[in-house]
């Protein structure tokens, strides 16, 4: 018999793309979702149209199951934060103690704040004072005393598998008319998580889930990249898709911070975002020792294959294109 895994918000971005690896890996996945929400056409995925908070029907549906992925996130304001974040949370780890099995959390670095180091490892002091990153300690705080046995693997930016990041809602965005927007320097390097590998690895980490302490905290590596290691990955694949003239280059533009702030008077989503401007100047990158040493080598695409992946995903590109010349040569050059 397979193991059983609960996808909570699995028609979400990251939740779908752990579905998929969950069911790559042989997995029976059930995919939790809203009552009379559209599905996505993948037949590997028992939808169970219930809503998070009936725990005792969700409960009900998803007996079996040994894992449970948390992969819900309200809409990106302080609002919506404050109000679902914590009771989503609770919701969660009420069906995961009912059913005995381990939590699962996607974390990010809003926990470390503007004073973060360059290299961040699972005892990194957290002093965030952001609203963001404040609930995001209190997330890890409540699943810590929750009883259930839980694990956060924390990532940086995604991208890849859909929309809804600051890859494609900001930085290539348009990418198509030969623009590149970047909200950060050229040249100070963050922390990136391709959908796809951090899915993987939420796989290979539940298989080892009987080796980890009653509740964990790892750190998915992923990317570290700099506005200009971006802009030179996109580059040949624009010019490839005829965005740009055979021997242009891609515009690099900087994010227009001040009327972000001013649009932030009026746009609750704009205000959320410019909190975060913190992480665009401040250099980063996630040490992931520990999950080496639990899993052995970390599920990574090389940059210019999960780019061009990712604006497949986005309907830009087909999904089975040649590299564009010069793409390859990066891939194998790089480590990233």
């Amino acid at each position: 018999m397979p193991s059983t895994v609960l996808i909570l918000g699995a028609r979400g971005r990251f939740g779908l793309a752990a579905a998929r690896a969950f069911a790559d890996a042989g997995w029976r996945v059930l995919g939790q979702t809203r009552p009379a929400a559209e599905l996505p056409a993948e037949a590997r995925i028992e939808w169970l149209a219930i809503d998070l908070h009936d725990t005792q029907a969700l409960t009900a549906a998803a007996q079996g199951a040994t894992v449970v992925v948390h992969a819900l996130n309200p809409a990106y304001t302080h609002k919506a934060w404050r109000a679902q974040v914590l009771p989503m949370l609770e919701a969660a780890t009420a069906v995961t103690r009912a059913l005995n099995a381990s939590l699962m959390l996607p974390g990010n670095v809003y926990n470390f704040g503007a004073a973060m180091p360059t290299v961040l490892r699972e005892d990194t002091p957290q002093a965030a004072q952001t609203v963001k990153g404040q609930i995001r300690i209190a997330m890890e705080a409540q699943l810590k005393r929750s009883g259930v046995r839980g694990v956060v693997i924390r990532a940086g930016d995604f991208f890849g598998s859909g929309r809804g990041t600051w890859f494609d809602q900001i930085i290539v965005k348009d990418l198509q008319k030969g623009k590149f927007t970047y909200p950060g320097a050229r040249d100070v390097a963050t922390a990136w998580a391709y959908l796809p590998d951090l899915a993987r690895t939420f796989v290979a980490v539940a298989a080892k889930r009987a080796q980890l302490p009653p509740f964990e905290v790892l750190h998915f590596k992923g990317y570290s990249i700099t506005g200009q290691r971006w802009l030179d990955v996109l580059d040949p694949l624009a010019r490839a898709q005829g965005w740009v003239e055979p021997q242009g280059h891609v515009r690099f533009k900087r994010l227009p911070w001040p009327l972000m702030r001013i649009g932030a008077l009026l746009v609750p989503t704009f205000a959320a975002l410019a909190e975060m401007r913190y992480l665009w100047d401040t250099p980063h990158t996630l040490a992931n020792d520990k999950l080496t040493a639990l899993i052995g080598a970390e599920p990574h695409t090389p940059l210019a294959q999960a780019a061009r992946a990712a604006l497949a995903d986005l309907g830009w590109v087909p999904a089975s294109v040649p590299s564009p010349q010069g793409m390859d040569r990066l891939a194998l050059n790089r480590i990233d």
